[in-house]
């Protein structure tokens, strides 16, 4: 257990300049061999999860789920009045993975379920008091029985678990429904017969009854009436639940009760059954005395508790550790930093190296791809598929959608075509921005966003009128107005993968049609990265194991070779920036080696070794090679 009882005075916001000030500074550190280690980029952690609470003593207290680029590392625990705060480790490993849904009970425990972990957590006696391992891997949603038992569903095959708190006795079910793509659950509840009902979604809604007495599961709702979106479950004051295939386009309701599937009418009103349970935006807010919690900031560091009585206001800051947030990737931008955005929270960061000194302010939503361009700086972010333009070096103004006057100006976006971004690039001419990716939850098939600097105008091309079932992983600007395109054949979140293998294509951008496209390597399943030689030619990654040169005159291959012998997998990210180009030169980003590549020979050589695994690329800034490794920048000084 790692314990920070650092309470700050009422009001004082000391302690809190790295995220609130515009900058500060850095520490580098010489790695030798020409590596350099400058921080992280954004040295906070963000929650999972926050409830308002007592302890052992009915002091109020706020337990918050911390999640770093780890994984979801701790529970926090800080007491409202005081902002003394208690951080606990989880008992088990985070492995990347975070609460996805959490319940406080009945009793006054937490529970979360993740990494394949069922765990309690006890505020009264100020410990983790249970955990065990189950099948992977995350709940999606969690609900509490009128017998006590807290139930968890888990993504991605619908696992089902029980734990009885009276006992301790933990029961896995196993996978109870069987689809070909990742299943979210989002709504799970039991009738008060104990029969336990949940919600599937993406690609087809479902609900799923299960009997524990059996342990049989009957998916209920017929063919005809599933689709596109996540069946919903709710639990009734009456004893039973009510449920919907699909509530965005108001289907039919079931009436659900020890096991019986009725079809009704749309109730008039639904008591809901109360429960402080959510997904991993849980925030409830109101403490058992009446008190409420109005703010908890991991990012800020926080808590602000008020009594509606009074209208008093009790505000503290409260300290906790954090290893800092996932780097999705980063680029050098005309002001002379190395920018790009962090994941939980989304942040976006600068390093200057001259200065030696750090920017950090407020994202919108996660930059998954940067593109620097002359003065300008692309950004193709998630959700929906956004495009942002930033002009460094003039003042920062939030991002508003619609307004001119932002810095970065939201542009356009490309839901559900594009929701998940992994490549952007501006044509050779200057006069398009392009963006790909994959689309939205439960989808097939991503598009390009072409976006007109000229005009200002944007255009979504579908996945239909490029390669259906195919989304866009890499791309590269070629002469004469094309485009070079690679695929991957993975599906937006939770969808089904339909096409079988990856292809490369050349794309017209006066038509925006595409002109030529091959399977060129049997089975491959995405394009990892693509760059453009200066004399023309496409040098890409398949697979992250395998690099080739492909000439688009004659639309050959013209070389092939596997390296991950050599140097291990490709760097591969949502927006992976493998390859890195600083005027003639090419390099190539390797998990654990930084190569440069002759564009005529096509030969890879070693530069270096960094002394850690490199997770997203990369530019080149005044001779040194910048990239990320979780939370971490760090540079090469290339020879």
């Amino acid at each position: 257990m790692v314990t920070i009882a650092r309470s700050l005075a009422h009001g004082t916001t000391a302690g809190l300049a790295v995220l609130s000030a515009a900058s500060c500074l850095a520490v580098s550190e010489d790695l030798g061999n020409g590596f350099r280690h400058h921080g992280v980029a954004t040295p906070v952690s963000n929650h999972r999860g926050i409830v308002a609470t007592v302890d052992g003593q009915d002091r109020n207290v706020a337990l918050v789920w911390l999640f770093d680029h780890r994984g979801g590392y701790a529970l926090l625990m800080v007491d409202a009045e005081t902002g003394q705060s208690t951080e606990y480790p989880v008992p088990f490993p985070p492995g990347g993975d975070c609460p996805y849904a959490s319940i406080l009970s009945s009793r006054n425990r937490f529970y979360t379920h993740f990494n394949g972990y069922f765990a309690e957590f006890d505020p009264a006696k100020q410990a983790f008091t249970f955990h065990q391992q189950t099948k992977p891997q995350m709940a999606m949603a969690m609900t509490e029985d009128d017998q006590g038992l807290i139930w968890s569903v888990t993504y991605p095959n619908s696992g089902l678990v029980s734990y009885a708190p009276a006992t301790g006795q933990l029961v896995d079910y196993g996978y109870l429904n069987q689809e070909n793509w990742a299943q979210y659950q989002r709504s799970i509840a039991a009738d008060d017969a104990g029969w336990v009902y949940f919600g599937i979604g993406n690609t087809e809604s479902q609900i799923v009854a299960f009997d524990p007495r059996s342990r049989q599961a009957t998916a209920i709702v017929p063919k005809a009436e599933r689709g596109k979106g996540n069946a919903a479950v709710i639990r009734d004051l009456n004893g039973k639940v009510y449920g919907q295939a699909r509530p965005a386009v108001d289907s039919p309701w079931y009436e659900l009760y020890r096991g019986q599937v009725t079809a009704i009418p749309k109730p008039a009103a639904i008591k809901a059954k109360p429960f402080i349970a959510s997904s991993q935006g849980l925030f409830h807010q109101a403490f058992p005395d009446g008190r409420r919690l109005k703010v908890c900031d991991t990012v800020e560091k926080v808590i602000v508790m008020v009594d509606p009585a009074t209208g008093t206001e009790t505000r503290n800051s409260f300290a906790y550790t954090s290893e800092g947030a996932h780097i999705m990737g980063l680029a050098a931008a005309a002001d002379g930093t190395v920018c790009g955005g962090t994941a939980f929270p989304m942040r976006f960061f600068a390093y200057d190296p001259a200065r030696d000194q750090w920017a950090n302010r407020e994202a919108y939503g996660q930059w998954n791809t940067v593109c620097p361009y002359q003065d300008r700086f692309f950004v193709g972010g998630y959700t929906h598929g956004y495009l942002l333009e930033w002009t460094p070096g003039t003042p920062w103004v939030p991002t508003e959608k619609g307004s001119e006057k932002s810095n970065p100006r939201y542009l356009a976006e490309s839901a559900p075509d594009i929701n998940r971004p992994h490549d952007l690039v501006v044509s050779q001419d200057g006069s398009t921005v392009i963006l790909a990716g994959t689309p939205g939850y439960g989808y097939t098939g991503g598009g390009l966003l072409f976006w007109d600097r000229a005009t200002g105008k944007s255009a979504l091309v579908k996945h239909g009128d490029l390669l259906p079932e195919h989304s866009t992983m890499s791309l590269a600007p070629l002469p004469e107005g094309l485009l070079a395109g690679g695929t991957t054949t993975a599906a937006g979140t939770g969808g089904e993968r339909k096409a079988k293998e990856a292809e490369l294509y050349l794309l017209d951008l006066g038509t925006k049609r595409i002109v030529w496209h091959a399977a060129l390597f049997p089975g491959a399943q995405a394009y990892t990265d693509l760059c453009a030689t200066p004399a023309g030619l496409v040098l890409g990654f398949v697979d992250g194991r395998t690099f080739f040169a492909f000439d688009p005159k004659p639309r050959t291959l013209v070389h092939q070779a596997a390296t991950d012998e050599a140097f291990g997998s490709a760097v591969s990210h949502q927006g992976p920036r493998a390859f890195v180009q600083a005027g003639d030169r090419i390099y190539a980003l390797f998990a654990n080696a930084i190569t440069r590549v002759d564009p005529q020979t096509f030969g890879i050589t070693l530069l270096a070794r960094p002394p850690v695994a490199i997770a997203a690329g990369g530019d080149v800034l005044n001779g040194r090679l910048y990239f990320a490794c979780g939370s971490h920048v760090y540079s090469y000084q290339l020879p």
